[in-house]
Parts: C-alpha cells; structure tokens; sequence
C-alpha cells in the first residue's frame, strides 16, 4: 500500500471560494495554516469577500469557470504552491449559483455546475488523490411535510425534477449520485455535506436571503418583506458554525455518508423579523408578498451524524443577528453600490 506524502502545509482548493460561504471557508482554512486556492467565476459572488485575503502568501484567487476544462498546473500564480509535486490534498467543491431571486438568469450556468462542472472537479480529485468534500443541499430532501419535520440522512428526499427549479433541486441530487459514483469506481475519498439554510455577514442584498434584507430595510425603516404567509418556518444556522461542520466533514473517516449541517430549531421568520426590528431599534413593520420559487420552505435536519464527528451549533441565533447587523451597519454603501 502507498503511504500518503505529508506536507508542512495542505494545498486546499476552495470552488466558489468568493461567495459568502465560500470566503469564510478560505479565511478560516489560512488560519489553520494551509495554502488555499480559490476559484471564482463571480456569477452570485464579489470580489469584495475576499478582499482581505488577496495580500496573503498562502492565499491566491484564479477567475475561471468550473463549466470550462482547466489545468491548474498553467496558472503562473499557483507556482508556489508547487502542484506537480505537492498536488492538491484536499476540494472543498461549492460552485454553484444560489441566486434567489436572478434564478431564472442563471439556470443553465446551474445545470451544468451541477454536471459538467463536478466532472472537471472529480477529474481533479482524481489526479491529485484528493479528499473532495461536495457542499450539497437540504433541497435533497425535498419540501417539509405535514408530518414530522425533520429528516435524517438515510431518508429519501422526493424532488419534482421538472419544476421551476429543478435543475438545482434535482442537480444537487445528481451531484450527490457523481460524487458516490466517483467513490465507488476510482477509489476517491468523497464527502457529502447536506447544508441547511445559513445566515451571516457577507450574504448578497436584496436577492431574498431575507436575514441580510431584514436588516437593512429595518435600517432603512422600509418594511421587512417575507416572501411567504405569517407560518413561514425555517432552520437557521450561522455561517461560522457551518464552515466549522464542513472541515469536520471533510476530517471524518473515508466512507462517511452524507451528514446534515444546519440548525434543528424550527424558527418562524415573522418572530426573526420582529426581532432584527427590535435589535436595530427600527420602526418598520413586517408584511408579507407572494413566495419565491427558490425560497421554500424546507425541512429540519436531524444533527445526530454531525454529534458524531464533536459538531453542534455554537452560536445563538441573537449572537448571529448581533454579528450580521454590526458587519451591514458598517458596509452598507459599499454592499449597496454592488
């Protein structure tokens, strides 16, 4: 058997690494030590998340499409991080368009991420020997039923394939369907993280994610919209906990099956929006507009799997709030004008 080479530093390649998962991730990954590559093609993503990091050694950012080939190995940047001898060690693969309310703009950009894009990036992992974690989706699952509302891992998600979002609901399915496939025939340490909805500084503005929109229409003193009736429910979690979960994943045995990430408290978002009103001392009132394809209502995740690898949700929800206001108070021009 071939003992795996060990190196000072980990050469860690971050897809979708200027979004605002994506970002935390990387800046969190340089604390720990490592070299990270991040690729970006700025469909749903800005350059300003990672603005911070661009001046680090151990940091560098390549603007390409994971939709087109490419070969890491030609990028004069990436010379320092010596690839043909030292290679990639491990994928954190989030590129896809999130999107909610420019869906319908990126649908065929989301079709082949969630396709042709995972080809290019299991080809690499393929190559290097890489461990490659997919950050997949709750949408798996499919919507919450009137039943018990939370879902464990080994339950079968129904997915109408031919619905208006489709290509992300059903493509995060086929994702999963690669990356096991990609396990099973080339040996390749894969890993699955279920990711449930997620909140925090560095979201987009004014495209739905209602938790960065409440708050600056409660700063503003514009009503706070949700795009949905006065039961809309929810599980949050907060972006830091998340990228905690994700390098726990992606640190778990070979063989480990897809885990839930996200929060298991059933959250009703009329209360969260009286209460970043309440944070921000605003006068706005809550009103509610007709729902979003890309915004439904989704199941609770059983944590018990994630329990497993020392994982649990550390931050209070008023914590979270807290750090999302302070982080928009401070940089709403500049988020405005992008």
């Amino acid at each position: 058997m071939v003992e795996e080479m060990t190196f000072e530093k980990k050469n860690i390649l971050v897809t979708g690494g200027a979004g605002f998962i994506g970002s935390h991730l990387c800046e969190r990954l340089l604390k720990d030590g490592h070299r990270v590559i991040c690729i970006d093609n700025f469909s749903t993503s800005h350059v300003s998340n990672i603005d911070s990091l661009l001046q680090i050694p151990d940091f560098q950012f390549i603007r390409l499409d994971i939709n087109e080939p490419f070969d890491l190995e030609k990028f004069s940047e990436l010379a320092a991080f010596k690839l043909p001898f030292q290679g990639i060690q491990e994928i954190y693969h989030l590129a896809c368009p999130t999107s909610i309310k420019k869906f319908d703009q990126f649908k065929i950009q989301t079709l082949l991420s969630n396709s042709i894009g995972n080809y290019h990036v299991l080809e690499l992992a393929k190559k290097y020997r890489s461990k490659i974690l997919l950050a997949s989706s709750s949408v798996v699952y499919g919507e919450r039923t009137d039943g018990d509302p939370f879902v464990e891992e080994e339950e079968e998600g129904i997915v109408s394939h031919l619905t208006p979002r489709g290509c992300y609901d059903e493509g995060k399915r086929f994702s999963e369907t690669m990356f096991e496939t990609y396990r099973q025939v080339h040996g390749i340490d894969t890993k699955i993280a279920r990711i449930f909805r997620t909140y925090g500084p560095r979201m987009p503005l004014n495209d739905g994610h209602l938790i960065p929109d409440f708050v600056i229409s409660a700063l503003d003193g514009e009503d706070l919209v949700i795009y949905g009736d006065e039961e809309f429910r929810t599980s949050l979690v907060y972006v830091m906990d998340l990228v905690d979960g994700m390098i726990r994943v992606m640190k778990s045995p070979a063989g480990t099956g897809p885990i839930n990430l996200g929060g298991d408290q059933d959250l009703n978002m009329r209360d969260i929006a009286k209460k970043v009103i309440e944070m921000t001392g605003s006068s706005s009132n809550v009103v509610h507009a007709e729902p979003l394809p890309f915004l439904t209502e989704l199941a609770l995740p059983r944590i018990s799997k994630a329990k497993d690898l020392g994982w649990f949700p550390l931050v209070r929800l008023e914590d979270g709030l807290e750090k999302t206001i302070k982080y928009l108070k401070a940089n709403r021009i500049l988020l405005s004008n992008i």
